[in-house]
């Protein structure tokens, strides 16, 4: 279980968490938050929290409206999560995987990583098709409710994926599983055919298969590829699911010779 918001460590520096709690709520689906939220949030005094807000401010990390009343992330934010992925690896090489996938495909394609009881997008190349789905880079949602994340748990010990996923798990969707039991058959589905699906899970109507990259139990990556369920009937999703293994052997031969994975 991760820790809440406001909850502190015994080992952290009181003003250095609190400034990366701050860009942690900002950051949470683009949120625009009053000092008196951020405040009641974190449970810390808005005084003491209001310089901490004049800090980040000043030194670029968040904005306030025109009004001075609510806080954004700030542009330094922006940079220095484009440099995180300018100078990630796996996102370099997986550029022409995702090209050649998404021309393949037609479909959205992604790059994304686990992070902590959640999937980040890290890359995605768009559907040529009209209707589209919602995954920008940055993007968290929970890895049960996903196929990427499920692929990537699959990859670890049913005891071990208890202790990854944050208890009682949320429902995105009617058809999000939540259900011990059922998630747990869901996984051992993936090991054994090698790729997992998302129903509707995390978005309704949008159908999604993904595969893991890593080549042990550590690989938190995955491939995978995203459409409107209208596009991917049970056909469709199994020629999909063979374009996105495909794709995920050649970024994983990629990842060895460079020592990634």
């Amino acid at each position: 279980m991760s820790a809440a918001a406001g909850e502190r460590r015994p080992e952290e520096v009181k003003s250095a968490a609190r400034v990366l709690e701050v860009l942690e709520l900002l950051g949470a689906d683009g949120a625009r938050l009053s000092l008196a939220e951020l405040a009641g949030a974190m449970s810390v005094p808005r005084s003491s929290l209001h310089a901490v807000l004049r800090t980040m401010e000043g030194r670029g990390w968040v904005d306030v409206d025109s009004q001075g009343t609510r806080y954004s992330l700030g542009l330094k934010a922006l940079m220095t999560g484009t440099a995180y992925l300018e100078g990630d690896d796996v996102v370099s090489l997986a550029g022409p995987v995702l090209d050649a996938l998404a021309e393949e495909t037609g479909e959205a394609v992604h790059l994304t990583r686990l992070a902590g009881a959640d999937v980040v997008y890290l890359a995605k190349r768009e559907s040529r098709h009209a209707l589209r789905m919602y995954s920008p880079v940055g993007h968290r949602l929970p890895a049960h409710a996903t196929a990427p994340g499920k692929a990537v748990l699959a990859r670890h010990e049913p005891g071990e994926v208890d202790r990854m996923l944050n208890w009682p798990l949320p429902q995105l969707t009617p058809d999000t599983v939540t259900d011990p039991a059922a998630l747990a058959a869901q996984l051992e589905e993936a090991r054994l055919r090698g790729w997992a699906l998302d129903d509707g899970e995390s978005s309704p109507g949008v159908r999604c298969v993904a595969v893991a990259l890593g080549t042990d139990d550590q690989g938190g990556d995955a491939l995978s590829c995203s459409a409107p369920a209208s596009r991917m009937d049970e056909r469709r999703t199994g020629e999909i699911a063979l374009a996105v293994t495909e794709a995920a052997h050649s970024l994983r031969t990629l990842l060895k010779r460079l020592g990634q994975h």
